[in-house]
């Protein structure tokens, strides 16, 4: 840890792209496996895939666990302290749908309307859908 900065710890713990990336794909279309998460559309290198699933268990943000189908696949999911990224993760949507003019979740009027009016809520109601194994967009996976 560089510094015991509350923004640094953040970072050190979920602030680089891929990390981040991998925390969208399990929330938002409902990515379990290495494979699943390898097929994203930003092209994760395989090593830095494996690294931040590695990293992102062992700072207790994952927990991983094989397969009930398939006992060579494992499958991750975020833990009570990866839930907690969730409102993080639906504040960085609010600023990008607002800046970004191409961004993918202005097609989402619907949701992007019920975050912007309660964000709390909709947070809570996302983190119980993760929690339960679902995801906000399972179409879009």
């Amino acid at each position: 840890m560089r510094s015991h900065c509350a923004v640094n710890y953040g970072l050190e713990i979920f602030g680089d792209k891929w990390s981040l990336l991998i925390i969208r794909d399990i929330i938002f279309v409902g990515k379990k496996t290495y494979g699943e998460f390898k097929k994203s559309e930003e092209g994760i290198a395989t090593n830095v895939l494996a690294s931040r699933l590695s990293s992102l268990e062992l700072q207790g943000i994952l927990s991983k666990y094989p397969s009930p189908e398939d006992k060579r696949k494992d499958i991750y999911s975020l833990t009570e302290k990866g839930l907690e990224l969730i409102p993080i993760v639906l504040n960085i949507i609010l600023w990008s749908a607002k800046h970004d003019s191409e961004s993918y979740v202005l097609g989402r009027k619907e949701f992007i309307g019920r975050l912007n009016r309660n964000p709390v809520k909709v947070g809570e109601e996302v983190k119980t859908l993760v929690r339960n194994g679902g995801c906000l967009f399972p179409e879009s996976g």
